[in-house]
């Protein structure tokens, strides 16, 4: 099985006839849908090439063609508008938010138009008695969380990124807090969804179950634009807590680390964030964000969230896990600066690793496994890493068994790419075999088609059969997720 490492891009001119729609069919007239488009949405309508170029990439090394304009819409109503469109022209669409995405999920594989959602950036209602919100796909997260601080309240989910959430919504997105708070599949309560038809759809109601037909909400979380343009998304919330407190401590090794988060979460400790940084990143993050008070080694920063007594006796008890194999420097702090600063360098190791290799492209990738078989995985890995001569700096978010790497790859070497996909392509097939999965939240994108199959065998049959209901053209996002 293979990863496309890059795509030819087309050539970066001006939108041009001929070339092929999204399932390969007759060729059409790019420019008649684009001057259609023009004339209904006026300048949210843009071919300029610095525009496109934007619009033609995520936050990975993942490269690819322009896309032949970008809409940028201002309601649901113009986004049904514009597919309208191109589904008449049978024009790819390819949903953009912040761009933040890892595995070429924005990428316009095949030419098209990419529906910028970054303007619908409205928070509709807040439902602070029944802990839920509904906001435009192009809010982002921070700004969100900013939104609700009056209320008490909070949306929880924390990728990193400061994401959009109809682009986390689309990516079933999770982070650090998942270990407490659960992905995007069990916040979002429904959707507001422009079909492949342009028709608008609303999932669910605000309810917090339902048994009445499918689960519509689930079929569209996690299917990254391939099955109709997220607009609205309507998630739950939480409380602020309390308290909140934060503790850092290092260990000798990544498998003791892993083992004290393995004891620590059987042991029933309720934490909201366990995050592993390997000696590697570590150091990256004391260099970039100036953590001068913690040590480059295997280090685990853990947040704890709930009463005052009870986040000290939620500390403590992690203290005496840690101790047992091997944790030195137990630093805790429920001093807020402390703690944002703490979480800001966590936040920024990406940036960190690529500082540890000035001009190189960071290639991201995750697995997830069963948590009992995580320090075995990561062993594996890393030595995987060391045979093959490569950099890349670890992080997990160990508590629900997820960890990622960054390869730092030199671009005037291809031979790094090769060695990278080569590695990627053993941690994913360990991560199958320890019956874990390709990816545990960054998504399939293309990036990592070629390994889904192993993952689902017939079951990939059945989501192409999916696709072709829906998306009968297959003008939504092509070339993701599935080949039709």
């Amino acid at each position: 099985m293979a990863v496309t490492v890059q795509t030819e891009p087309r050539e970066a001119t001006g939108a041009t006839q001929g070339h092929n729609s999204g399932d390969g069919g007759d060729a059409i007239d790019r420019d008649a849908a684009i001057a259609e488009l023009k004339a209904r949405l006026g300048d949210q309508v843009s071919t300029a090439e610095a525009v496109r170029d934007h619009h033609s990439r995520g936050a990975s090394y993942h490269e690819g063609p322009l896309p032949d304009a970008v809409v940028f819409a201002r309601s649901t109503e113009e986004v049904a508008e514009a597919v309208k469109i191109c589904a008449k022209h049978k024009m790819p669409v390819i949903p953009f938010g912040t761009g933040s995405s890892l595995e070429g999920h924005v990428i316009a594989l095949n030419g098209g138009v990419s529906i910028d959602v970054t303007q619908m950036n409205r928070i509709l209602e807040v439902n602070a008695e029944d802990l839920d919100v509904r906001v435009e796909a192009g809010v982002t997260r921070k700004q969100l969380n900013e939104d609700l601080r009056d209320t008490g309240l909070f949306f929880p989910i924390d990728p990193g990124a400061d994401a959009s959430i109809g682009g986390m919504a689309a990516t079933r997105a999770s982070g650090t807090n998942a270990v407490r708070y659960g992905t995007m599949r069990e916040n979002v309560l429904s959707l507001t969804v422009v079909t492949a038809t342009g028709e608008i759809i609303r999932t669910a109601r605000r309810s917090r179950k339902s048994s009445a037909g499918y689960d519509l909400t689930r079929l569209f979380v996690g299917s990254e634009g391939t099955l109709g343009v997220i607009t609205e998304v309507t998630l739950k919330l939480a409380g602020i807590p309390e308290a909140i407190s934060s503790a850092v401590c290092a260990f000798p090794s990544v498998d003791d680390a892993v083992n004290a988060v393995i004891l620590t979460i059987q042991s029933g400790v309720p934490v909201a964030r366990i995050e592993l940084l390997d000696d590697v990143q570590m150091g990256a993050c004391i260099e970039y964000s100036g953590l001068e008070r913690y040590s480059a080694a295997p280090t685990l920063f853990f947040e704890f969230h709930g009463t005052e007594a009870g986040v000290v006796e939620q500390a403590e008890t992690v203290r005496a896990i840690a101790a047992d194999f091997g944790g030195t420097d137990f630093q805790w702090t429920t001093k807020a600066e402390e703690r944002n600063a703490l979480w800001q360098a966590r936040h920024d190791a990406y940036w960190a690793a690529l500082a540890l290799k000035p001009g190189s492209k960071g290639w991201a990738t995750d697995v997830c496994v069963p948590i009992s078989r995580l320090a075995e995985c990561i062993a594996e890995t890393r030595k995987d890493l060391d045979e093959l001569g490569l950099v890349a700096p670890l992080v997990g978010h160990v508590g629900d068994g997820n960890f990622h790497l960054v390869y730092l790859l030199d671009p005037n070497k291809p031979e790094d790419f090769e060695r990278a996909k080569d590695h990627n392509g053993r941690m994913v097939r360990r991560a199958l075999a320890m019956d874990g999965t390709i990816t545990g939240e960054h998504g399939v994108g293309y990036g990592k088609m070629g390994y889904l199959a192993a993952e689902h065998g017939g079951a990939v049959d059945l989501m192409r059969q999916v696709k072709r209901a829906l998306d009968p053209d297959n003008i939504m996002n092509p070339g993701k997720i599935v080949e039709v």
